[in-house]
């Protein structure tokens, strides 16, 4: 593996939502937003993950995303996401994917089949394998039906070409294990954990609130590097009502609502996704104005 492989995954990475209008891949608003991220100090973006609701996308459109998106990330590394439980599918679309100037792959254990341990190894393997660019493991276990323990993911780390993982696995106890290992870099994908990550070791976060004030959890990642730990505290203690109220209902339809509130994308959906309700939208309209209010002058302090 690279060193550019290797070091890469650390800090504050955006897992892209997918802007929409009449139905289709809204190309424009997605330039727009990901060159706003890029001006906001992000370290990486994540192109059709759960967040982007990949689920819902064809291959052609999942291309037309990542093509974009590598458009105008500006040398930002951007990892592809690969999710499937058919495995000869996800090789070939793994193919597709060419020589793209891709930093990896994300990738879920396969859904709904429950592969069990042994299964998940080899699935996990003969990707890495096959793959000309790292895989990065995505260990969610309530949106795939397969926990990943601590032992098979402390195998996989051996593999040359498995540099990282997504860690919305759950336990405190398999996070700190990998971390002290050190054979993977560990980056939370749980929003609430991704403190506690950073400060026990973690090299960054895969995190959809930070579509909301990426400054602000860009500001929690580079304070925790220069050990000011009170600065940090105090910066996750205020994005962390906000992060809640984003989880309240189905992600991404509450970051959708609050994007929209910025003119950046439609809050359009695809179904069976739900839009944010009324009620919460408001609330975070309000959580937000309350928590912009407190930072107004973040910007000049962080430049300072």
């Amino acid at each position: 593996m690279s060193e550019t492989s290797s070091t890469g995954f650390q800090g504050v990475w955006i897992p892209l939502v997918t802007p929409f209008r009449d139905g289709y891949v809204d190309e424009a608003a997605l330039r727009g937003l990901v060159r706003h991220y890029v001006e906001q100090g992000v370290d990486g973006f994540v192109a059709c993950g759960s967040t982007g609701e990949a689920a819902s996308l064809d291959q052609d459109e999942q291309l037309t995303v990542l093509d974009t998106v590598l458009a105008e990330c500006g040398g930002i590394p951007v990892v592809m996401g690969l999710a499937g439980n058919h495995q000869g599918h996800v090789l070939r679309r793994l193919a597709s994917l060419g020589t793209r100037p891709l930093a990896g792959v994300l990738t879920p254990a396969p859904y709904y089949v429950r592969p069990g341990q042994a299964g998940a190894l080899s699935y996990f393997q003969t990707l890495a394998d096959a793959s000309r660019v790292p895989l990065i493991l995505y260990d969610i276990p309530y949106r795939t039906g397969a926990t990943l323990e601590t032992g098979t993911l402390l195998a996989l780390a051996r593999h040359d070409n498995i540099a990282a993982i997504k860690d919305c696995g759950g336990s405190l106890d398999k996070t700190v294990a990998l971390i002290a290992d050190g054979g993977l870099r560990v980056m939370a994908g749980e929003d609430l954990q991704a403190l506690s990550t950073l400060c026990l070791g973690g090299s960054g976060m895969i995190a959809a609130a930070a579509h909301i004030r990426p400054d602000l959890f860009v500001a929690m990642h580079r304070a925790v590097q220069a050990q000011q730990i009170t600065y940090a505290r105090q910066l996750f203690h205020a994005l962390a009502p906000v992060i809640r109220l984003l989880f309240a209902e189905p992600n991404p339809g509450p970051v959708k609502a609050m994007l929209a509130r910025q003119g950046l994308i439609s809050a359009e959906l695809r179904a069976p996704m739900p839009a944010a309700s009324a009620t919460l939208e408001a609330q975070l309209h309000a959580c937000l104005s309350v928590l912009n209010e407190n930072f107004a002058r973040e910007r000049m302090m962080i430049a300072a």
